[in-house]
């Protein structure tokens, strides 16, 4: 339990973290409650590049005995002028952004040294004093292509729900990299976090040397989560793989209680390989001799390969099954789109494996055989499970006073279906839960991802991921003309002649079709980690839109079958133009590339832009409801979240 007085940690010259019941692992395990009083400070990096950064965040080393030995490296922190807690996270953030490598993917290594990723892994950890500590983390490891995170979280929230103290570390994040950090279901939160973080960073920088630099951006976040979890006494810990497996930052892990790996599909091709083959070995990786895993229904070529790595290894393998749906006794999965029931179905598998394998599964189930219900914790973690950005909905409605001062609703309604989908089977998953969403059916239906209450003439809906938005009177809903709009972007390996006919034709297959789309750059850049209260500017001159402008001609291709000529004004990309509220209510059928100009889309020079445009045509025309499916890209979803959080 974190314990401090005011949020600037006031502390005299050194405000100081106290934890309760909490070891920390530095090179001698200590108690943080007893920090010596005799401190000298000098600098975190030693760097005339970060000195400025790290101004008012210092370290300090102590000189003093404990129980006859010297202690080194202590973590300190000075706050100068009372500075806030805020202004230390965002210097942490700039330290982060200073570990991102610039190379592309599939690009060799830049980092020189006789050590391979996985042993420079070894030695971070063994630096830290916890090359031991991990052996002592109850790991569920997991890779495959789609659904590592939402298999991780089902997992969380299973064991949770079974009265364990959870770790889970996933990826990417979308609004704060804490989100990457759970402890018991919650993020780990911002004083934790700089505490451990810094802790790590000290150290680290310590003992860097020509042949062990500092860790790129995933390794260092992948041994901050070990610090945590090891720290934080988590029971178990549920680690998502970040890219392949064999050699990914996380496969230091030598002996999980079980391993699972999700569908499997072409992704990361410039890394892991051009075959499903190559794939699937890559994911089988972290497969280690005798430990039971477990995967779900893939294709004959990559279930071959797996089968053949868990043979190599004597590794039982099963296959999980899709959840039944009945099993929830009345309840619904939490995550929406039927491909969560795949997921579900192998977080089912691997929670009750490390209960048996751990000597827990008779203290929650009282159920035995085959076919047997799920425990009631199995079913109050599947069905309150969350995940930013996958499958979310979140309602943004504008209201301007009335006469009296007053809040009244006036304007239509803008809601936003997020879904960070960025492969073909992906986006064919997402298309099915937006088409079976705004028709009203399926297990996507607003109940499954909201809990309400009546308040006056309104409802509101309290969404699980902690927004809160409001709907009209059922009688004024009624009368709506509803929208579907593409808000889109993605990398150019993501291949959207792949992504953006197979979104199209699933929808429309299901009755869907979007009245326009929308092409723009993302805010998060892959040079920054930027946290959720990082300044976000409304519009960036000189931005290149040039990507975007492609994607925009395919999809005109997509929807007319041929290239329209882009007029003269969007030929100049410029930032002033914005399409006219109007252009929304057009239907796509009757929308033609006439007068040399595109009809049925819009390339927006920035994402601020693009939400406070969509805000003014709804609040312009209260007859309508706008609804914006977000995909392509889970750095698009997030950004889009932070905005709509603002």
């Amino acid at each position: 339990m974190l314990v401090h007085s005011n949020t600037t940690l006031n502390c005299g010259i050194f405000g100081v973290l106290h934890f309760r019941n909490c070891q920390f692992s530095m090179r001698k395990k200590w108690s943080f409650s007893s920090l010596p009083a005799s401190l000298n400070i000098h600098d975190l990096t030693g760097n005339n590049d970060l000195h400025q950064m790290t101004k008012g965040l210092r370290y300090a080393k102590m000189s003093s005995q404990v129980k006859g030995k010297t202690v080194s490296n202590a973590l300190t922190t000075e706050y100068e002028e009372n500075l806030p807690l805020s202004s230390s996270y965002e210097n942490a953030m700039q330290a982060l952004s200073s570990l991102i490598t610039r190379q592309k993917r599939g690009e060799q290594s830049q980092i020189a040294g006789r050590y391979g990723k996985l042993q420079r892994m070894s030695m971070y950890l063994k630096i830290l004093g916890l090359e031991d500590r991990i052996a002592e983390l109850k790991v569920i490891h997991v890779s495959g292509t789609k659904g590592k995170g939402s298999t991780c979280t089902f997992c969380e929230a299973i064991l949770r729900e079974c009265g364990f103290r959870t770790g889970l570390f996933t990826s990417p994040h979308l609004i704060d990299v804490r989100e990457r950090f759970r402890i018991n279901g919650l993020d780990i939160t911002e004083d934790k976090f700089l505490f451990y973080f810094w802790e790590c960073w000290h150290l680290l920088r310590e003992n860097v040397t020509e042949d062990l630099p500092m860790p790129p951006l995933f390794q260092f976040l992948t041994v901050l989560a070990f610090k945590i979890f090891v720290c934080e006494q988590v029971d178990v810990a549920i680690i998502e793989v970040g890219l392949g497996g064999e050699m990914d930052s996380t496969n230091v892990i030598k002996e999980p209680v079980v391993c699972g790996v999700t569908s499997l599909g072409m992704d990361h091709m410039e890394v892991l390989g051009n075959t499903l083959n190559d794939i699937a070995f890559h994911k089988a990786g972290i497969f280690k001799p005798q430990i039971p895993a477990f995967t779900v229904p893939q294709l004959s070529e990559a279930m071959s390969v797996l089968q053949d790595r868990a043979l190599e290894l004597m590794v039982p393998l099963e296959v999980a099954a899709p959840l039944d749906i009945e099993k929830l006794k009345g309840l619904e999965l939490s995550l929406s789109g039927d491909h969560q029931l795949v997921n579900a179905g192998l977080a089912v598998s691997l929670s009750e494996c490390w209960l048996r394998r751990t000597g827990n599964w008779e203290k929650v189930s009282h159920n035995d055989g085959q076919g047997a219900d799920l425990p009631d914790a199995f079913v109050r973690g599947l069905s309150t499970a969350h995940l930013l950005g996958r499958a979310q909905i979140v309602y943004d409605i504008s209201s301007v006073p009335n006469s009296s001062g007053l809040f009244e609703n006036s304007s239509g309604e803008l809601i936003f279906y997020l879904d960070g989908a960025h492969t073909a089977e992906s986006m064919e998953a997402c298309a099915k839960w937006f088409s079976s969403v705004v028709k009203g059916s399926g297990n996507s239906s607003l109940s499954s991802m909201s809990s309400t209450t009546k308040i006056n003439n309104m409802e509101e809906v309290v969404q699980r991921n902690g927004y809160i938005g409001h709907k009209m009177e059922k009688t004024k809903q009624a009368n709506k003309i509803s929208k579907q709009i593409l808000l889109f972007n993605c990398m150019e390996v993501r291949h959207p002649q792949v992504l953006l006919p197979r979104l199209v034709s699933t929808c429309a297959s299901s009755g869907t079709h979007f009245s326009k789309a929308l092409f723009v750059p993302s805010v998060s850049t892959y040079s920054k980690v930027m946290s959720g209260s990082s300044f976000i500017p409304l519009a960036i001159s000189g931005k290149d839109l040039s990507w975007q402008f492609s994607l925009q001609r395919l999809w005109e291709r997509i929807i007319h079958g041929a290239d329209p000529v882009l007029e003269k004004s969007s030929m100049k990309e410029s930032t002033e133009i914005l399409p006219p509220c109007k252009f929304l209510y057009e239907d796509a059928p009757l929308c033609s590339p006439a007068e040399e100009c595109f009809a049925c889309s819009a390339v927006i020079p920035s994402l601020p832009l693009t939400i406070k445009w969509l805000r003014d045509s709804v609040q312009e025309n209260p007859s309508i409801r706008v609804q914006v499916l977000v995909t392509g890209s889970l750095h698009l979803v997030g950004d889009v979240l932070k905005l709509l959080k603002r």
